[in-house]
């Protein structure tokens, strides 16, 4: 079953109730062929779920690597995989970029602006997240962290003014259906299919997210 958020006529995000890390892991390795590996966890605490770091402040509980050599540790094979979450089954899920995709991070209400004027433009999306900290990752192809400034600029903006960034080599995103502490989990809202198997060029969505970005300021 999904989930329509009220007034985002793209959004529909599946709610994945029931569904395990570990497996989820899994899958992503052996349907999508992305690198997986695993982040934190949630321990319960006083009541409430601190993250596995012991950063009683940590910024994104249960969702950032739990290890510094995390890039060397990822892996595409769903055995390996596998074998990782046994070790600790609440691990978060992350994704490194700059491999099989880059993700470019925006301010959720843009982010939601951008995918309605997609929609409307029948772009064809690659998979796009909703995390608890209010941005969405918009999955395209590698490489984006080198055309982005330029295509920016070209459309009329600075780069240092709009609220855009890259995630590319040396960065990761948490995957659905990581947990951010108490404050939610990760989700999709664009979910993977067979149909957006292929990712879009970041040409192909820089002006809807620039636009987007730029009325969000």
């Amino acid at each position: 079953m999904e989930e329509t958020i009220p007034g985002t006529e793209a959004a529909q995000i599946p709610q994945q109730r029931g569904t395990s890390l570990l497996e989820t892991a899994v899958r992503y390795a052996e349907e999508r062929h992305w690198d997986v590996f695993p982040g934190t966890w949630l321990v319960p605490a006083d009541g409430a779920q601190r993250c596995s770091c012991g950063d009683p402040a940590c910024a994104a509980p249960g969702a950032h690597p739990a290890r510094e050599d995390w890039a060397a540790q990822a892996t595409g094979s769903a055995t390996v995989a596998r074998r990782m979450w046994q070790k600790q089954q609440g691990a978060s899920i992350l994704l490194p970029t700059g491999r099989t995709f880059d993700a470019i991070d925006v301010p959720e209400t843009a982010g939601f602006l951008a995918l309605a004027r997609m929609q409307r433009m029948e772009l064809t999306l690659g998979p796009v997240t909703l995390a608890p900290d209010r941005r969405m990752r918009f999955f395209v192809l590698p490489g984006a962290g080198a055309k982005v400034p330029d295509l920016v600029r070209r459309l009329g903006w600075s780069p240092r003014v709009l609220d855009l960034a890259v995630l590319g080599e040396g960065a990761y995103v948490a995957a659905p259906p990581t947990r951010f502490g108490s404050w939610g989990a990760v989700q999709w809202a664009c979910r993977p299919t067979a149909a957006n198997r292929w990712l879009p060029d970041v040409e192909e969505l820089i002006s809807a997210l620039a636009y987007a970005c730029g009325r969000d300021r």
